[in-house]
């Protein structure tokens, strides 16, 4: 079905990010009718949105406002507080002691004692995930960690994502919560800086720390596949949030918003993905030959 979304959606594509203009929530919408539905796409995440972010307009949804875990979907609200900050992107972070997870024990490629420039830590911990890089650009914002989450949790306000919640920098609290609603909001957002844009949708990069040379790629599968041209993307999962993926990808020459959450497992999100694409190349979909009014903005 076709829902209008908020001027977000749009805005934050076309201009520096405004906090204000960025607040808007959704707007209310007709029920679909019964043919819209059996239009929309068959998919087995728990949760999903389908948005064009150009026009407004959401296609497609399920479960989109109940709230859930999102894991690493976490870290493009990481990533927007940093370079909110305008902090110096060549200053050297040292991982710590303080970076290792201890809520799912998971390891890490940066050993302690790795240091690396802010914008390298920005680049791993968006493109490849990586915890211990989300966890120390947290704890070199000023304030630390605890100032760090406040500011995450401000942003979400300012950009009207009202059912969020964040408790860490890296994904790995289950406590880090929203909705698919919420997420589209975040992606429409993200689009608004060029290094988010670079770093989410870079198949690969090499950083180094002291002698060794670590070779990260990018954890969405979908970017490594020539037929598709992702714009951003992040991935998640933890045990609690099952397989996450937001992203913005050209789509029969469109921008198009996805978000999928709690998929059960990798093959399963990435199949969801691939039928939304298949979806929306059809050209039979009665729903998308409805327009939709914006609200004045």
């Amino acid at each position: 079905m076709i829902r209008p979304l908020a001027s977000l959606l749009f805005g934050a594509l076309l201009l520096p990010v405004s906090l204000g203009a960025l607040a808007a929530p959704f707007l209310n919408a007709p029920a679909p009718s019964m043919l819209e539905r059996r239009s929309d796409p068959t998919l087995s995440s728990a949760a999903f949105v389908v948005a064009n972010p150009r026009t407004g307009e959401i296609l497609s949804e399920r479960n989109a406002n109940r709230v859930m875990p999102i894991a690493s979907i976490t870290k493009l609200m990481t990533a927007l507080v940093v370079l909110d900050a305008n902090p110096r992107l060549n200053e050297m972070i040292t991982v710590s002691n303080a970076d290792i997870d201890r809520i799912k024990g998971t390891g890490s490629r940066l050993a302690i004692g790795s240091r690396l420039s802010r914008v390298e830590m920005l680049h791993i911990a968006l493109m490849a995930s990586e915890n211990r890089a989300a966890s120390s650009l947290a704890r070199y914002y000023p304030g630390g960690q605890r100032a760090f989450v406040s500011a995450m949790n401000a942003k979400a306000r300012m950009l009207g994502m009202w059912n969020t919640k964040f408790s860490d920098s890296t994904g790995l609290n289950p406590r880090n919560v929203s909705t698919a609603h919420d997420l589209a909001k975040l992606v429409a957002a993200a689009s608004a800086y060029p290094l988010i844009r670079q770093f989410t949708s870079a198949q690969q990069h090499y950083v180094r720390t002291g002698k060794r040379q670590l070779h990260y790629r990018n954890s969405n599968r979908l970017v490594h596949d020539a037929d598709w041209q992702v714009l951003i993307s992040k991935t998640g999962y933890i045990r609690e949030a099952g397989r996450c993926l937001v992203m913005e990808a050209n789509i029969n020459r469109e921008p198009m918003i996805v978000v999928l959450l709690n998929a059960d497992t990798t093959g399963a999100r990435v199949a969801d993905a691939k039928r939304i694409k298949t979806w929306l190349e059809s050209g039979n979909r009665s729903a998308l030959a409805r327009t939709t009014a914006f609200n004045g903005q």
